[in-house]
């Protein structure tokens, strides 16, 4: 289990600094590629843009919409320290994998860079995050993490592409449901159904119904993988079932989407801000004929049900009582408004 920054060494902290940097960078970049890139593929193939209903944000949705091609899709695992080969069982890293030359040239989706070099798989090179989106559009995952191949300290790569994430569910529900003290050892010790149950909450636990499909759940799995690590894992998954970013971090679920602000809105949220509505249309919004969009991000907490108890003993599971809770809204500034700052927006749950 990763550790707080206070009970960090020195050299640690550094890279636990650096992580956090690179993380935001990184975000950015998938928010755009993910959302902003989607929408105006759909603008320009006149295709309308499905934005997600409020009751689709909230804890336990189960509903879905039909798959788009339009819309950018990937899974994205960024660990601070380097995967321990035990974990290549179920997060599949392997040479045959890694992001080499030898091996994009198999890849048929991807066209290989007359320019193309080893550094370019390098977080501190200039042209990494144009090089990473090239590779998004190959199936499976990209792990990116701290470089164990390189001499210098806290350098961080694309190390493989084409990851496969190999868990079966069963087990990735055992092993929190005993980390909450619903199980002491097997998933099915209290019977079929309570292990039933406590898959299905697996899903609930990161903020996703058990009918979805094969991405999220491969995304939720890894999640469960990295909390084995004793550094800290995010994982990004670009979902076109229901149109959004989802992050799973050490600070829980977060899902990042677009909606729809009207002039009046606009006018609104504006003086609230104490900005002319021009000013905050060019900071905030993105503009497609008469649409203005924004990335907005819904950011959930666990309950008392999905923590570990305080007196560390077995507890009774009740299905009925929710794992997770919506905790905050914002409303994302645009990639090249660097100098804002994301505000307070609560839409999730407002009156229409």
């Amino acid at each position: 289990m990763w550790r707080y920054r206070e009970r960090l060494s020195s050299t640690e902290k550094i890279r636990r600094s650096l992580y956090e940097v690179l993380r935001d960078a990184l975000e950015v970049k998938l928010m755009k590629i993910s959302l902003i890139d989607s929408f105006y593929k759909h603008v320009q193939s006149g295709v309308e843009y499905r934005f997600p209903d409020k009751s689709e944000l909230k804890p336990k949705s189960k509903r879905m919409e039909q798959e788009s091609e339009l819309f950018n899709t990937f899974i994205v695992l960024f660990c601070e320290g380097s995967l321990p080969s035990e974990l290549k069982n179920h997060i599949r890293f392997f040479p045959e994998n890694r992001v080499i030359k030898k091996n994009l040239e198999n890849v048929a989706a991807f066209r290989i860079q007359k320019k193309f070099h080893l550094n370019l798989r390098h977080f501190d090179q200039p042209a990494f995050l144009d090089f990473t989106e090239s590779l998004l559009d190959v199936d499976y995952a990209l792990l990116i993490q701290q470089d164990p191949t390189v001499r210098k300290k806290n350098r961080y790569a694309l190390t493989h592409f084409h990851v496969k994430i190999d868990w079966p569910i069963a087990d990735a529900a055992e092993d929190l449901a005993r980390w909450l003290r619903y199980i002491q050892a097997g998933l099915y010790e209290n019977g079929d159904r309570t292990g039933h149950i406590l898959q299905n909450k697996l899903f609930e636990y990161y903020g996703t119904h058990h009918s979805v499909g094969g991405r999220r759940t491969a995304a939720l799995i890894a999640a469960q993988l990295l909390r084995k690590t004793d550094f800290l894992g995010t994982v990004y998954v670009s979902s076109s079932e229901n149109r959004s970013m989802t992050k799973y971090s050490e600070r829980g679920v977060s899902r990042f989407f677009l909606i729809r602000l009207t002039r009046k809105e606009i006018q609104a949220l504006a003086k609230k801000e104490g900005m002319e509505p021009g000013t905050f249309t060019a900071t905030y919004l993105y503009t497609a004929d008469s649409h203005y969009v924004g990335i907005s991000e819904a950011v959930y907490d666990y309950t008392v049900y999905s923590r570990p108890p305080e007196d560390g003993k077995l507890r009774k599971l009740r299905p009925a009582y929710n794992w997770l809770k919506l905790a905050d809204e914002f409303l994302h500034p645009r990639a090249d408004s660097p100098n804002a700052r994301p505000i307070n927006y609560s839409w999730v749950y407002a009156s229409e």
